[in-house]
């Protein structure tokens, strides 16, 4: 059952098949991770794991995964994506806030941006409570989320281009915009996105509108918020190649080991 925290917040991910085809082609975080996974040994958990992007791949790579995700659409995709690959991986439907897995894993990580889900100061405490709960003594939490620099946070509220991708379900070609609205005293962005559909003349023949909101969380705020949860930063990069991070970021990937 989802959590009615999240559930107005989930619109973007009420078509799995749609959603994979967009997204599944991005590899980007899978190299450092793979690299991170090859020093632990014992079950990996992905938090949020969506249609399993990131969990498959790893997967094919001999290591042991859990999938987790609060969604039952994404979750029953990414089963069916593992099982046409004769792949082993654990998928669980659960609330990352309120996880109860029997075990307990050497790396964590969550990508995607997915911690912006995390609206409420008590809905982030819960998370990483629950990742501290579920990690090994010298466990380590890996995730990444967006910059707030200004650029990112002061977006226009007009309809503004962001991508082209090809929807092989439809045989269409997909321009996709957003119109962004930034509520700075809870530090979420509220984002429109606009996938226009066009036929090969090129003419927008349907149009699908989703809506979804995100918590931005600065540097600092971000430091406080894992030292009182018991984590220790060990690396800050501003991409999933390791490059230090900078006033110019549209990232922040967070490499963390729990304290004891």
């Amino acid at each position: 059952m989802i959590n009615e925290i999240f559930a107005n917040n989930l619109e973007e991910y009420d078509d799995p098949a749609s959603y994979d085809i967009e997204n599944n082609a991005y590899l980007g975080e899978l190299p450092f991770l793979t690299e991170w996974a090859s020093k632990k040994r014992g079950p990996i958990i992905d938090l949020a794991c969506g249609t399993g992007r990131i969990t498959i791949p790893l997967a094919s790579n001999g290591y042991e995964i859990i999938g987790v995700d609060l969604h039952a659409g994404m979750l029953e995709l990414a089963r069916r994506k593992a099982k046409a690959l004769d792949q082993q991986i654990e998928w669980v439907a659960q609330d990352c806030t309120q996880l109860s897995l029997k075990c307990k894993s050497p790396l964590i990580f969550m990508v995607g941006n997915s911690i912006q889900h995390f609206h409420s100061n008590d809905s982030q405490n819960m998370l990483l409570a629950s990742v501290y709960n579920h990690l090994e003594e010298d466990g380590v939490f890996i995730f990444g989320t967006r910059f707030p620099n200004a650029v990112e946070l002061l977006q226009p509220s007009t309809e503004e281009y962001w991508k082209t991708y090809h929807d092989s379900t439809r045989d269409k070609e997909v321009d996709v915009y957003t119109i962004s609205d930034y509520d700075a005293l809870s530090q979420i962005q509220h984002y429109t996105t606009i996938r226009k559909f066009k036929n090969k003349e090129g003419k927008i023949v349907d149009e699908k509108r989703t809506n979804i909101s995100l918590r931005y969380t600065y540097p600092k705020e971000m430091e406080r918020l894992l030292a009182e949860n018991r984590f220790e930063i060990v690396h800050l990069y501003k991409d999933w190649n390791g490059t230090p991070i900078s006033n110019d970021s549209y990232e922040m990937i967070y490499v963390c080991q729990k304290v004891v």
